[in-house]
């Protein structure tokens, strides 16, 4: 079992394997490994698929299966083995994943074999078993979500929700409080960050601390940042995606960290991220998001693209303030860690000059745009002197 943060007693867990008919249990905590090696780059990235979904379970999927066939290996087996639906994207996250790690592996998938899934046709049918033979589970009839949860989010699935005009039942989300319900002062925080990555976190309104650049403790910065957002309701979406294998999908989100983190990281970007650099970047984090959802984390243009991503962020390091507010992430403001590491000139920006050489020598001539203009126009201007009509809205 892989301990990547979800809210579990694994020691119920081991106890319910054995009690079924497991010959050994494996539990690994795999909390900081996913913050450090996973969840980090995907900041630095601003990974998001299809505009919405933060890829928390996505994120999970390579930190489990790597602890999944090391334990394999220890064990000497030839077959691992996944509890996926045959119609949903983990199976192929997963199997893509062992065979990248452990070629000669075989693969044992119940929901793709006839006579599983033609006893087993969904999840009444698997809450009618466990309640014959004793086995007990979280879900219920009237709440049979399918959830994946651990640090960065939870997911739900299934049900009711599968009609996508239903309103989720204001009690299954799990995770955050209520928007509506959340203190209405809301709290003020500073995340610092160094080379794009997270390293501590300010309360600005109680003055706690977590984290530094000297001692980073990212599990620690990762778990505050998630109380924070649980709290002050930040993280929720609902949403219709397209599945890897073709099918749409609804699924329900939270999100409370990582959606603070990404609002922060894109806004310090924006104070010390070179402007083409930043489009090359933005390039790469689409294909990455694809990559993550597809199951495709262990392969040569994932190591190309995060290797790309990691130098993109040498320059963006600073400070980021927020609001955390009944749902809401507002930024209040921003500051390089180093005046060097700041692409913004006030002088330069400013518009109550407008000759300013902004302390470098060089500064800025009005009198040059008219060339800039007329020049990048030249295109727009053959092209429209060739049409019968010129252009209209």
């Amino acid at each position: 079992m892989a301990d990547v943060g979800q809210e579990e007693d694994f020691e119920a867990a081991r106890q319910k394997a054995l009690l079924v008919g497991a010959k050994s249990v494996h539990i690994h905590d795999l909390r900081e490994q996913f913050v450090e090696k996973i969840i980090w780059p995907c900041i630095q990235s601003n990974a998001t698929y299809e505009n919405d979904y933060l890829l928390g379970t996505s994120l999970a999927r390579p930190v489990i299966t790597a602890a999944q066939i090391a334990v394999a290996k220890a064990e000497g087996c030839d077959f691992v083995s996944h509890g996926c639906t045959g119609k949903g994207n983990d199976q192929v996250r997963f199997e893509l994943g062992y065979y990248a790690l452990q070629p000669s592996i075989k693969v044992i998938s119940p929901w793709r074999i006839p006579a599983f899934y033609e006893r087993f046709a969904g999840r009444q049918a698997l809450l009618d078993y466990a309640e014959l033979k004793g086995i007990p589970v979280a879900q219920t009839k009237a709440k049979p979500w399918s959830t994946d949860e651990n640090l960065y989010h939870i997911s739900f699935e299934a049900g009711i929700l599968e009609d996508p005009d239903v309103t989720p039942p204001a009690d299954m989300w799990k995770l955050t409080v209520d928007p509506a319900t959340a203190p209405a002062q809301g709290e003020s925080i500073a995340i610092d960050f160094v080379n794009g990555i997270p390293v501590s976190v300010e309360n600005l309104s109680d003055k706690t601390v977590v984290g530094s650049a000297d001692k980073p403790a990212p599990l620690d910065v990762f778990l505050y940042l998630n109380a924070l957002g649980r709290r002050n309701g930040i993280g929720r979406i609902d949403i219709v995606e397209n599945r890897f294998i073709g099918i749409k999908s609804r699924g329900c989100y939270e999100t409370p960290g990582g959606t603070i983190l990404l609002k922060a990281h894109k806004d310090l970007e924006g104070l010390t991220m070179d402007r083409e650099v930043r489009k090359l970047r933005d390039e790469l984090s689409f294909k990455y998001a694809h990559l993550l959802y597809n199951g495709l984390y262990f392969t040569p243009e994932t190591k190309m693209i995060l290797d790309m991503v990691k130098a993109s962020q040498t320059n963006v390091s600073g400070r980021v303030r927020l609001s955390l507010r009944q749902g809401n992430v507002t930024i209040l403001g921003r500051k390089a860690l180093e005046p060097k590491k700041c692409l913004y000139n006030s002088e330069l920006a400013s518009m109550d000059s407008s000759l300013s050489d902004a302390g470098s020598g060089w500064g800025f001539d009005p009198t040059a745009s008219e060339g800039f203009i007329k020049t990048i126009s030249m295109r727009i201007r053959l092209w429209s002197a060739q049409q019968e009509q010129p252009p209209t809205l």
